[in-house]
């Protein structure tokens, strides 16, 4: 009886081994809500003790109960703001002291210089950035030159910075951004890859369906063209909004349907007068600010557009390859790893309206055609891009950085 209660005692007095800390910082917490849904509660699930760290807003009490992740608020805002930003540099250097992660994964630029210089001032570990889009691929003059260097910065700060497609990658190679022995990609690209149980045909449910038609007056006679995002100019909605009045002048029973907030506060990416005197006044368009069911929208639309200026490797492409509706895009870096011309969708040159004008004209022309790329690219998205092959794959990186850095002690 003696030895088991000194076992006991001995056991009771070995310190518990500790949970590797893993950090994901974002600038605001819709993008973890919107972009890298069940990413962390999956790292949690696998052994990460993890922390969320962002500015506060009405999407935090969503990812804390989603995720199931403690989050901290440090008050980023989006635009350049020198003094606020200084003051997030220090509360973030504040919580790192204190909770030592073992990781600092950043997303989003503002999000991305301040936690990986906090992280670099700290001596965490191992600091990650991913490249998700690039803002000063649509900037110009001064502001052009800023944008460039705070991203350089950020990578001086990051030791692996990840372009979330080949295509983002090659650009920052090319331009001599980073180091190339810090740049690496995830798997074939993509942050977190699709959901392919959310996003099927076969998950549709038919009463959901009906309800979804009523928001819009769907009707079974119309043709329907569909963008999802931000309603703003670098995501091409002005080039769109023109060349859909162009082509529904002819055909009657084409719809547009706009499915984005609608930026108001930065003047730099405001819709111009004209785009929102047509989004008002066209009854052949319309505008909803949001949903959580795009998979819904996308059944029910026979041509998806995604017009942005730039991009990092985008989610709205990749969920209607899942729900296999046709696909305009623009001809960027991150569009281009998802869609190939002709093969799986059409693409045309960036802020080109009659280029766009006609891949619509030919889309809807050829609906067969539309539909069998729609169908290959539905077969690509299934082989490489679903979302238990990203967070896998993310998992067995930081397994493999974590080993690498206990090496080293």
């Amino acid at each position: 009886m003696v030895r088991i209660l000194r076992a006991k005692r001995l056991v009771s007095n070995t310190p518990p081994l500790r949970s590797p800390i893993l950090f994901r910082i974002t600038t605001v917490p819709v993008s973890i809500h919107l972009l890298l849904t069940g990413q962390l509660r999956f790292m949690s699930e696998n052994g990460f003790e993890v922390f969320i760290l962002s500015a506060d807003d009405i999407e935090r009490d969503i990812i804390i109960e989603e995720e199931d992740c403690q989050h901290h608020i440090i008050p980023f805002t989006r635009t350049i703001t020198p003094w606020q930003d200084l003051k997030c540099l220090w509360y973030l250097i504040q919580v790192i002291r204190k909770l030592r992660p073992n990781i600092i994964h950043t997303h989003t630029p503002k999000a991305g210089l301040l936690g990986m210089l906090a992280g670099r001032f700290t001596n965490v570990p191992i600091r990650i950035h991913t490249i998700a889009g690039l803002p000063f691929m649509t900037a110009i003059g001064i502001k052009r030159q800023l944008l460039i260097a705070m991203e350089k910065l950020t990578y001086w700060g990051a030791q692996h910075v990840w372009p979330n497609s080949q295509s983002m990658l090659e650009f920052v190679r090319q331009q001599r951004l980073c180091p190339v022995e810090k740049l690496d990609i995830i798997s074939h690209g993509s942050s977190n890859g699709i959901d392919l149980e959310q996003f099927s045909p076969a998950a549709i449910q038919a009463d959901k369906l009906e309800l979804i038609k009523s928001t819009f007056n769907h009707d079974p006679n119309c043709r329907y063209i569909l963008a999802v995002g931000r309603i703003v100019k670098d995501k091409g909605i002005p080039e769109l909004v023109e060349a859909f009045g162009k082509i529904s002048r002819l055909n009657p029973t084409l719809r547009l349907l706009l499915i984005g907030p609608m930026e108001k506060e930065r003047r730099e990416e405001l819709l111009p007068s004209s785009t929102l005197m047509a989004i008002k006044t066209n009854e052949a368009i319309h505008h909803i600010y949001w949903t959580d069911e795009v998979a819904y929208y996308l059944y029910l639309s026979d041509i998806l557009v995604h017009a942005s200026h730039r991009e990092g490797f985008p989610n709205v492409p990749l969920q209607a390859g899942a729900m296999c509706c046709p696909i305009i895009c623009s001809a960027i870096p991150g569009n281009v790893d998802i869609v190939t011309h002709e093969k799986t969708g059409l693409t045309f040159p960036a802020k080109d309206t009659e280029a766009l004008r006609s891949c619509l004209e030919r889309s809807l022309k050829e609906p067969q055609q539309a539909k069998a790329m729609a169908q290959r690219l539905h077969q690509h998205i299934e082989q490489y891009f679903d979302r238990k092959i990203i967070h896998q794959a993310l998992l067995d990186k930081y397994t493999e950085l974590l080993a690498a850095e206990q090496l080293k002690r």
